[in-house]
């Protein structure tokens, strides 16, 4: 007899949310990670993260964002913490780029608010930050940041009061299914489960090879600066930002605590084999980059980097997640492929996989997320 209901392989953003979700329907749950629960060494952590509801990349996700918000309150309110701050996101571009046309065709199609700003308004309504002439502006006041490690320690926290279990500091090497149960197999032994959702962010490429769907993961850094301008602390009506510009996107978020105001760049990064043992240096061209952005779009800024830390984009051929059952066996469900933008989708990406495991399916609207759209004979 199967000791577990559910093994849960991985406990960062997506994996904490699912043990919580499964673990408060009764289901009995065991969590798997190498780390324990808020580590940074893989994609849930550096203080922050953006949420938003004018989805640029794709409208099909505001559905989706819709009832993360709903799911991101009810945390809040079970586990009596502050989570998501809503200060709004300032976005910049030019008026026919991929990010303000999409943010307003999301925003016409699912009725959401974004008020359009153009080059010279953008300094008056938010005097720290500057706009290329030419570029234009949107801006979402639903939008604000999720406090990363404190949203996936709230959701461990929640599913342990549930009744999961987690065990950490357990290094998975491979997992094998026979369609009566699944096995689970780790460098401090075996264990077994009827089900099994596997959530390993940076560690999906191995773990889920057998999709034969190229996942690749990439090294991002995250830069805090200090800055004695009022403007950019949150206090002052500062809102998170994302420039897409001629050399790439650049995003970042108002100064919330004494680092100061924290900034990255979304698009590039360095491939990286293996995330355990890479070695997370300084990128001076990276920082160059950055600091240029600085310079002329938040010149108020100041320097020296106060802080920087790194994580990890899993990235897939697409850019859109894999939401899906294995192909081979359907006691397995995955999340994989997030590509940097699937922190704020945690707590309904965590529905859809308690759903999937224990009803066989799921009647959020994920459907655009399968893996079928990779394979050759859908």
């Amino acid at each position: 007899m199967n000791s577990y209901d559910v093994i849960v392989l991985g406990t960062g953003g997506v994996g904490s949310a699912a043990a919580y979700q499964l673990a408060k329907r009764g289901a009995n749950v065991l969590g798997i990670d190498q780390f324990p629960g808020g580590h940074d060494r893989g994609s849930s952590h550096g203080e922050t993260r953006v949420i938003r509801q004018a989805y640029f990349e794709h409208s099909d996700y505001v559905p989706l964002l819709l009832r993360a918000y709903e799911l991101w309150r009810e945390l809040e309110q079970v586990a009596g913490v502050d989570l998501l701050h809503q200060v709004g996101l300032l976005q910049v571009g030019p008026p026919e780029g991929f990010v303000v046309r999409g943010v307003l065709e999301a925003a016409s199609l699912h009725g959401l608010k974004v008020e359009s700003l153009t080059a010279d308004q953008i300094p008056r309504r938010f005097p720290g930050f500057r706009a290329a002439a030419g570029s234009a502006g949107v801006f979402e006041p639903a939008a604000g940041y999720l406090k990363v490690e404190r949203c996936v320690l709230t959701h461990l926290a929640a599913a342990k009061s549930a009744g999961a279990e987690f065990r950490f500091g357990l290094t998975a090497r491979s997992w094998q299914a026979d369609g009566r149960g699944v096995r689970l197999i780790t460098d401090q032994g075996d264990f077994s489960a009827a089900k099994l959702v596997i959530t390993a962010g940076p560690w999906a490429p191995q773990l889920l090879a057998d999709l034969n769907v190229p996942l690749h993961v990439r090294r991002k850094h995250l830069y805090w600066f200090p800055t004695a301008d009022a403007s950019y602390h949150q206090a002052s009506g500062c809102p998170t930002y994302l420039y897409e510009l001629p050399h790439g996107v650049y995003y970042g978020f108002p100064q919330i605590d004494e680092l100061g105001v924290k900034v990255a760049e979304h698009t590039g990064g360095a491939v990286v084999e293996d995330p355990r043992s890479d070695p997370r240096a300084l990128d001076a061209a990276d920082l160059a980059r950055v600091e240029d952005f600085l310079a002329h779009y938040l010149p108020g800024v100041g320097r020296p980097l106060a802080k920087r830390s790194v994580c990890f984009y899993t990235m897939s051929p697409d850019e859109h997640f894999i939401v899906d059952r294995h192909p081979c066996d359907f006691n397995v469900c995955f999340v994989a492929g997030l590509s940097g933008h699937g922190f704020k989708f945690t707590s309904v990406l965590g529905e859809a996989l308690a759903d999937m495991t224990l009803n066989g399916s799921t009647k959020l609207p994920i459907e655009f997320l399968s893996l079928r759209r990779f394979r050759s004979d859908s």
